[in-house]
């Protein structure tokens, strides 16, 4: 593992970001099948401001806590069921998509907020897949069904949210060091 990772500082901001990643669960507009949350927020601020390893570590943290049955995922839910539920794959999505967010914001040694709104784009394109892919297969839908249901609700709050992330995730790596992860 790289050095930023092992230092107690990026894990205890892994961690927090974790933390936040649940609180946004509980922000919600619940939808049939994939409910509209705040998660995905912290999913783009946290590997902005941490970088794409310690991005992921923080969902990995909030997905830990959750199987181990803490009430972190949308709705109050816990457990392994959610993982291999309708919403699972955004789950894994949410590691997958923060590490992609966290490495292509680590292309740039001053990463303006046009490239970072590019890159949680790009992120949240591989979160979606995922969900996508478990969505159709859990509740037996469609490719259109399941982007009509899990995708196209979802997308103006989600871009709304990669806005503010990207904005704040400026204003926060201005502030905060961590080495290996952030710069500028």
């Amino acid at each position: 593992m790289k050095q930023e990772i092992l230092s107690l500082r990026g894990m205890v901001y892994a961690a927090l970001f974790g933390a936040v990643t649940a609180v946004g669960a509980y922000i919600a507009i619940p939808l049939p099948l994939v409910p509209i949350t705040m998660q995905t927020f912290f999913v783009s601020l946290a590997p902005a401001v941490l970088g794409g390893a310690l991005g992921a570590m923080s969902q990995v943290v909030y997905v830990l806590l959750g199987l181990i049955g803490l009430p972190v995922f949308a709705g109050g839910k816990a457990g392994f069921g959610v993982l291999i539920g309708p919403t699972g794959g955004y789950l894994a999505g949410f590691i997958i998509g923060a590490y992609i967010i966290g490495k292509l914001i680590e292309l740039r040694e001053r990463p303006g907020f046009l490239w970072m709104v590019a890159a949680m784009l790009v992120g949240h394109v591989a979160l979606y897949a995922l969900g996508v892919a478990q969505l159709m297969v859990v509740a037996k839908l469609s490719f259109a069904k399941a982007v009509a249901v899990g995708v196209i609700p979802t997308l103006p709050g989600a871009i709304l949210k990669i806005l503010a992330a990207a904005f704040v995730a400026g204003k926060l790596r201005e502030k905060l060091r961590l080495p290996g992860a952030l710069v500028g």
